[in-house]
């Protein structure tokens, strides 16, 4: 390499050339008259200053730039150690969502619907191994609330606690379903 050369740098983006030489350190002005200072070992002659006008390009330049190409990944969704551990399972105990009209069903006919609901999902639950789920039974009265604490107390692997309230309010109670590992 001498003064006049083109040269490219092989870690950076930038090409220029080379205005001054000393000792292994180069420095190199670009297009737009920026000058930078490279290690001699750090660029590769582009054009020497009697190829500049034959405009020679050398291939082993593409070859080095594409080992250096950093390959970019996907960037995959990022999920907070608080979303990676929150239920996926929700049931939804309001009756308007469990029957189409509540017309000639008393309270006591509503209520059994609702606790049959959450027995059969909490069963499924256990079967398919699913470790947390969340029940939203809504504020009101609080009788369906106490009706499923009192169903949910009834399973030895299971505990059960308000759920968040940032998320549900205070009409939810999430479920912690522990599964024997053994057959």
């Amino acid at each position: 390499m001498k003064r006049g050369d083109i040269v490219e740098a092989l870690d950076d983006d930038i090409s220029g050339e080379i205005i001054k030489i000393s000792g292994s350190t180069v420095i190199i002005e670009d297009s737009d008259g920026f000058e930078y200072q490279f290690q001699a070992k750090e660029l590769v002659l582009k054009q020497s200053k009697s190829q500049i006008d034959s405009a020679l390009y050398d291939s082993d330049i593409e070859a080095i730039k594409k080992e250096k190409e950093v390959i970019k990944r996907k960037q995959t969704q990022k999920v907070t150690p608080k979303e990676r551990h929150a239920p996926k399972f929700e049931v939804d105990l309001h009756i308007h969502h469990l029957t189409d009209s509540t017309k000639g069903m008393t309270n006591f006919d509503m209520l059994n619907l609702q606790l049959d609901t959450a027995r059969g999902q909490l069963e499924f639950a256990i079967r398919k191994r699913i470790p947390k789920m969340v029940f939203i039974h809504g504020v009101g009265e609080g009788v369906l609330r106490q009706e499923l604490e009192t169903l949910l107390s009834r399973y030895n692997n299971v505990k059960f606690y308000d759920a968040d309230y940032k998320t549900y309010g205070l009409g939810a109670t999430e479920v912690r379903i522990f599964q024997n590992i053994a057959p």
